[in-house]
């Protein structure tokens, strides 16, 4: 058993940065790198191109990463965990298999047991009612226009895959601070009812889940900082007792101070008292945070108990139609010359008989973030106005994306930056959170 392991994060979303995992492989003397790919509506979108292409539906982005660094790879050792397989793991897989060099035999475990989008209506017909978390809402309400269904399984499954040699873990919906678990689990031997060695695996996961953001990323004191030019990412060093340090790769910028991973810590925790996982129930209020010295933080003594008996359930489904236009408006008065375009954009509409489910009207450079706030305009000489609309019915917002460039030349002088064209219509994928009984779910693991 190894005194400690360092497991790094190098991908907090899709979309992030492309040259932190291969830093991290570089300089980070790590033994596992971490990349987390999946949001709620990203598997959506996933589940949606493999309707499409049933040799689809994966993070595209992680075969060129794999592929282009592979010998990297293999020459420092380092194993990776990701959920980047999203709704097809096996096929992201086969082709990372395809593509790699004969010289570098990367054996790749797949994690199955998430998506659940085939079995959701039998699942319904035999009582288990997947009602929203937040709303009570039935399941039956939208059960016609469900587009994924995937569960947060255990990291169990992580370990299981790299008990059978697995180089790289590629699972769909296992949880964000799951990445992190399912190799500590592993190399430590931690069993499911060491609930404090669990809850302290959860703790660093969750706080290195989002990439740079417990390493100088959205830092409230960011002012302070010199340079997030070669930011760090974050870097989870942990002992076989649960203890654990945050740190990041040397002469990199950024910070790693109790400012930026409390920051970290508070973010999407719920109860405080009751962090829910699949393997565990978290304390956080529970630990002990210090800083050690210049970017290094030492967390110990993180409480846990016993998990839940359900699984969460992210369901997406399909909600109607959206636009979205924006219009520069510059001159003298522009505040009040956007609130007079806005206001005969939608009278022209309605004049015509359009109705929406849903419009909103914003004014970039002053009010957009800050809707629910008394401010007063400064009299800026230009501002940007958004207008946007929901609806079932698409040709209503079709209706709608038609109504914005003619402001150019009949509405009042100064509009402009109508660039692109016709804004998109595009489909609403909304999130649906449920709860599902464990022995329902089974995952397995296979290894190519």
């Amino acid at each position: 058993m190894k005194k400690s392991v360092r497991i790094a994060n190098g991908q907090g979303f899709w979309g992030d940065s492309i040259d932190a995992p291969v830093n991290l492989i570089k300089y980070g003397k790590i033994d596992y790198l971490t990349l987390d790919y999946l949001a709620e509506v990203t598997i959506s979108i996933m589940q949606r191109q493999k309707l499409k292409n049933k040799l689809l539906g994966y993070a595209t982005d992680f075969v060129d990463l794999i592929i282009d660094n592979q010998k990297l790879i293999k020459k420092n050792g380092v194993k990776i965990i990701s959920n980047a397989g999203g709704v097809n793991p096996i096929e992201c897989a086969k082709i990372i298999k395809n593509k790699l060099s004969k010289s570098c035999d990367l054996k790749i475990g797949v994690v199955y047991g998430d998506d659940i989008i085939k079995d959701i209506e039998d699942l319904i017909r035999n009582g288990h009612n997947f009602k929203n978390l937040e709303t009570g809402q039935d399941i039956n309400s939208i059960k016609e226009n469900i587009t994924s269904a995937n569960v947060y399984i255990d990291s169990f499954s992580i370990k299981d895959a790299l008990e059978k040699g697995a180089d790289i873990v590629l699972a769909g919906r296992v949880s964000d601070p799951g990445l992190t678990l399912g190799p500590l689990i592993y190399e430590f031997g931690w069993s499911n009812i060491d609930y404090d060695k669990l809850a302290s695996g959860t703790l660093a996961g969750h706080i290195i889940e989002c990439g740079a953001q417990c390493t100088g990323g959205n830092y409230s004191k960011w002012y302070e900082l010199n340079s997030l030019s070669n930011i760090g990412y974050p870097i989870a060093e942990v002992k076989s007792n649960g203890e654990f340090l945050i740190t990041k790769p040397e002469n990199t910028d950024g910070i790693v101070n109790r400012i930026s991973v409390t920051e970290q810590i508070l973010y999407e925790m719920g109860d405080p008292k009751n962090y829910i996982s699949p393997d565990v129930c978290v304390d956080f209020t529970s630990f002990n945070l210090k800083e050690l010295s210049e970017n290094k933080i030492l967390i110990e003594n993180v409480k846990g108990f016993r998990p839940t008996k359900t699984y969460k359930v992210s369901i997406s489904y399909f909600s109607g139609y959206k636009c979205s236009a924006q219009l520069t408006i510059s001159g003298p008065n522009a505040h009040e010359k956007a609130s007079f375009v806005a206001k005969t954009i939608w009278e022209r509409l309605s004049n015509s008989g359009y109705s929406f489910d849903k419009t909103n009207t914003e004014f970039l450079g002053f009010n957009s973030c800050h809707k629910n706030i008394n401010l007063k305009y400064d009299g800026s000489n230009e501002i940007v106005l958004r207008l946007s609309v929901k609806d079932d019915v698409k040709a209503n917002v079709e209706r709608f994306s038609k109504e914005i460039s003619p402001m150019i030349t009949s509405g009042p002088p100064g509009v402009t930056g109508f660039a692109g064209g016709r804004p998109k219509v595009q489909e609403v994928i909304s999130f649906w959170p449920a709860l599902l009984d464990k022995n329902v779910i089974q995952t397995t693991v296979d290894v190519i």
